[in-house]
């Protein structure tokens, strides 16, 4: 960095230790409120800076990226998805984008199976009851009865890294595997898992006992659990949602759940521009919805291992090579191979 140290905007709080570090090897400025910045207040702290930390609640859209102050050369989110920028702008503006992968899957792995056992089990419903009543009757043979998870079929949306991390979890308390994906993995992959690959999603759907969501949003995955799709799910049938709320039509699946025809739902993400959907809240009231904020990531060790990867990114931009965790519009050609995000 020949001595000059980067000047860093920050827009949200991170763990300590890695704010720490970021301040001895740049010059930092984090945004101390840590709430969601507006586009006016992102470009106002952007003067003069040559590198953007953000996060999934900075809407970068192509209006934003076309402002932004020359200076800036790098955006390094800090996280996996990159959904909040769009990235063929930021391509075309001569902007380098840079993400955390990898670092989040056995965190967010561990949260998809905790919420697949949460349904069928009842655990939350349980422990509502409790604590609500301030009261256990004592045990009762039909008392919350649940579900069984041997045996039944787990569907997997996405067998990438995190999808495939689910599926070990998963075939260790004897569910089978089934799995959707843009492509088909290769058999050291799948026969350890004894996987069945689907290319169709419309029968997958119709086969399998519950639906994880493991896809990235893009164009072709946009509210791909769409009406049509939500009704060929099996009848008492449940659905687990930790990666992107607008993979589903959130107002279908409130109908396929006040109905009944669905058995539950355990959701980490859900739509919530103007506050959580009343009728949603009112499902998880009712215990059939299980809402999780956000947090299948949120691990203080996942954290400090993002903060380091974006460290990384940053300095080795501004060294001047090519970023480890760089990402590029679907389809570009870089080196002379297709890269994809």
């Amino acid at each position: 960095m020949n001595g000059v140290r980067p000047r860093v905007l920050v827009t949200r709080r991170l763990p300590s230790s890695v704010e720490d570090r970021m301040a001895t090897l740049f010059e930092t400025d984090v945004n101390a409120e840590d709430i969601q910045l507006s586009g006016d207040e992102l470009l106002h702290g952007l003067e003069n800076k040559d590198v953007l930390v953000s996060t999934i609640t900075d809407r970068l859209d192509a209006d934003l990226i076309g402002r932004l102050p020359r200076t800036v050369r790098l955006i390094a989110q800090f996280g996996n998805g990159i959904d909040n920028i769009d990235i063929e702008a930021a391509w075309a503006a001569g902007l380098t984008v840079t993400n955390t992968p990898s670092v989040l899957t056995e965190d967010t792995a561990d949260m998809a199976l905790a919420l697949i056992m949460a349904l069928p089990r009842r655990l939350i419903e349980n422990n509502r009851r409790l604590m609500i009543e301030r009261h256990w009757p004592g045990w009762s043979p039909t008392s919350m009865l649940g579900t069984r998870l041997r045996g039944k079929a787990l569907g997997i949306v996405g067998m990438g890294r995190i999808g495939t991390a689910v599926a070990q979890r998963a075939r260790a308390f004897g569910l089978s595997i089934h799995y959707f994906s843009r492509s088909r993995r290769p058999p050291p992959i799948e026969e350890p898992l004894n996987a069945r690959y689907w290319d169709s999603l419309d029968a997958m759907l119709e086969a399998v006992d519950i639906v994880s969501l493991h896809t990235p949003l893009t164009r072709e995955t946009h509210r791909m659990l769409n009406a049509q799709r939500l009704a060929r799910m099996r009848h008492g049938s449940f659905l687990v949602n930790v990666s992107r709320p607008e993979l589903i039509d959130e107002t279908a699946l409130v109908g396929e759940l006040e109905s009944g025809r669905l058995g539950g739902a355990a959701l980490d993400v859900f739509e919530h521009k103007a506050g959580i959907d009343p009728r949603l809240l009112a499902l998880a009231d009712a215990d059939r919805v299980v809402l999780t904020g956000h947090m299948a990531s949120a691990t203080l060790e996942a954290r400090i291992e993002m903060g380091e990867t974006v460290i990384v990114n940053i300095r080795t931009f501004m060294d001047g090579h090519q970023p480890p965790h760089r990402v590029l519009p679907e389809g570009q050609m870089v080196g002379g191979r297709m890269v994809t995000p």
